[in-house]
């Protein structure tokens, strides 16, 4: 890593401790430092959607924000981004269960000096990086580079446990590619699996880069909304279709892509299980699926 350009993010309310943060690390000569501080988990969350970040300084205790709440949040916004927390001596514990929840590491403030500083940072870019290879071989479906099952119930629990200790609401589609046995039987598997492909990219094109999507399964894919509101299911289900038109619009070929969606909403005060709203879920699709066959 030496004589790369590290982009550096720090998250801290306390512009003295920033300043010292910044000064230390324009200091090191084996590696360039790119610093970009802000105040506030808003304008954090802001640079993390709108710039490259290598790493995350964060202080957990914010304006508006306090403690693994601020973790979390930083965490499901960029979760392609290694974490450090800052702490004092007093949120020591809380430091170590951010740990625990997927932090790289923890600094208390005041006590690193400036050749740790640059250390820890490099360490924890490289921890990172050796996690997120190990998990996308077991988390990841090989064919269209979706989340798998696996790795779709583990992001869907952090998700809704987020969402209900934030009272923010979300939402669980499921979907399904209607007839791809006939496809493989008429086209041969090579074309049910180009068809699968297909779906996966129309999915990133009707969904927010920030939303989980996932094959989950054969014909089957889930998407979760992150905080979705109750209403948006029709306009989702519009947009999906609209994205699905303008794909077999696009394409010469003997067949056309049909998807069918059902979706269910996760009210924040009434609190449910990843489980009850595949549930739920999978009901909607299947009366979604009888609809479209009484036509």
């Amino acid at each position: 890593m030496s004589g790369q350009r590290i982009r550096v993010l720090v998250v801290e309310d306390d512009a003295n401790y920033a300043n010292l943060l910044t000064a230390a690390l324009s200091g090191e000569t084996a590696r360039i430092f790119q610093v970009e501080w802000v105040e506030t988990l808003q304008a954090g969350l802001a640079h993390l959607a709108n710039s490259s970040t290598d790493v995350v300084l964060l202080d957990l205790f914010l304006p508006g924000s306090n403690g693994l709440d601020t973790f979390e949040r930083v965490r499901m916004h960029a979760p392609e981004v290694p974490i450090v927390v800052l702490t004092v001596l007093d949120d020591d514990a809380v430091a170590l269960e951010a740990v625990r929840q997927g932090a790289q590491d923890y600094l208390v403030k005041g006590q690193v000096p400036a050749e740790r500083l640059s250390r820890v940072i490099g360490y924890a870019i490289e921890r990172h990086r050796m996690q997120t290879t190990l998990q996308g071989l077991s988390l990841v479906d090989e064919l269209t580079r979706l989340y798998n099952r696996r790795g779709f119930l583990n992001l869907a629990a952090q998700h809704l446990k987020l969402a209900q200790r934030t009272k923010r609401g979300l939402s669980l589609a499921f979907i399904d590619l209607d007839g791809l046995k006939h496809i493989n039987d008429t086209f041969g598997h090579h074309e049910g699996d180009r068809a699968l492909v297909e779906t996966a990219e129309i999915l990133k094109r009707t969904f927010r880069s920030s939303d989980i999507m996932a094959r989950i399964g054969g014909d089957e894919f889930a998407i979760l909304a992150i905080e979705a509101q109750e209403d948006s299911g029709g306009r989702l289900a519009s947009r999906l279709q609209d994205k699905v038109r303008e794909h077999n619009a696009q394409q010469q070929r003997s067949h056309e892509l049909s998807l069918s969606m059902g979706i269910a909403h996760l009210d924040p005060q009434n609190p449910s299980s990843v489980e009850g709203l595949m549930t739920r879920a999978d009901q909607a699709l299947y009366e979604h699926k009888r609809s479209k066959q009484k036509v």
